[in-house]
């Protein structure tokens, strides 16, 4: 069953989206396809939306929130930058440090079935089913934590998932990364050792991505793909030659509302925060 994002036009695309063709493979050989996950599969920034819901279940302050809206309304309006994802990065290792690896999770699960699930591109979902028709294997790379991304994949059927290690001990995260957040040229270094260890033949695989930042995967491959691209990746994909898939609503419609549609995650987060000073409030009434 394949999960919508609530748009009619979405669905239109997805209908209509051409899928990857059959290839003459010699007999032995393993082919994979990677995606990102943020904008590519998943509209916006999968993170924001764990960040909200571990919110109301208490793990941190309004204030933290308010600062995670305002870097959603500008990933959507502007797209990736490091130094945004690094500031993102650090606040949430913070926040998470304490807190048990299970009860994340069980969050988690919870946002991808309230939230993330109606946030799936149907053109995407579309291509991935393809990919798995095909036998390829599928993997999503992504810098989010790669328990999101190993959610996202055990959801959509792909084969796993590569993404920022958040180190935990005896269950509990520490507040450190194993490694470097997977970002950039970290993204395609995964890839290639994930093909030398699974035996993936990089020149037959494909890559997906809608980020300038993605550039280095999609070198990576023999069958790039941009979806949803940033105009960086856009103009780069141009200049190449690489396909350009665009899954979101009609372009126009897009580029007068993206200021709208990226403050909406700032009204959003004001909004459940407005909802619990409201409680709070009341509670302190009712005492009195």
């Amino acid at each position: 069953m394949h999960a919508g994002d609530g748009t009619g036009d979405d669905t239109v695309v997805a209908a209509t989206v051409e899928t990857p063709r059959a290839r003459l493979v010699p007999e032995g050989t393993r082919v994979a396809a990677f995606f990102d996950v943020d904008n590519t599969i998943i509209r916006g920034a999968s993170a924001f939306h764990l960040a909200v819901g571990l919110y109301r279940r208490g793990f941190f302050r309004k204030h933290d929130l308010l600062k995670f809206a305002w870097e959603q309304a500008r990933y959507r309006a502007f797209g990736e930058n490091r130094e945004q994802i690094d500031d993102v990065r650090a606040r949430a290792l913070d926040i998470m440090r304490g807190h048990s690896v299970a009860e994340v999770t069980a969050i988690a699960e919870d946002v991808y079935d309230e939230v993330l699930s109606l946030r799936i591109y149907p053109g995407t979902q579309t291509l991935l089913d393809a990919h798995l028709a095909e036998g390829h294997a599928v993997w999503l790379v992504t810098a989010t934590p790669v328990e999101i991304g190993e959610l996202i994949a055990r959801r959509l059927g792909a084969s796993g998932a590569l993404g920022t290690v958040a180190e935990h001990r005896d269950g509990f995260y520490t507040g450190r990364l194993v490694g470097d957040l997977l970002h950039g040229e970290a993204k395609a270094s995964a890839v290639r050792a994930l093909a030398e260890r699974e035996g993936y033949d990089l020149g037959l695989c494909h890559a997906y991505g809608d980020s300038t930042n993605d550039v280095p995967i999609l070198s990576t491959v023999g069958h790039p793909c941009a979806i949803n691209p940033d105009g960086r990746l856009r103009r780069h994909a141009a200049e190449v030659g690489w396909p350009v898939r665009e899954f979101r609503t009609r372009r126009r419609q897009a580029r007068r509302g993206v200021n709208a549609a990226s403050l909406a995650g700032v009204v959003w987060a004001l909004a459940v925060v407005g909802r619990s000073l409201r409680r709070t409030v009341l509670r302190r009434t009712e005492g009195r």
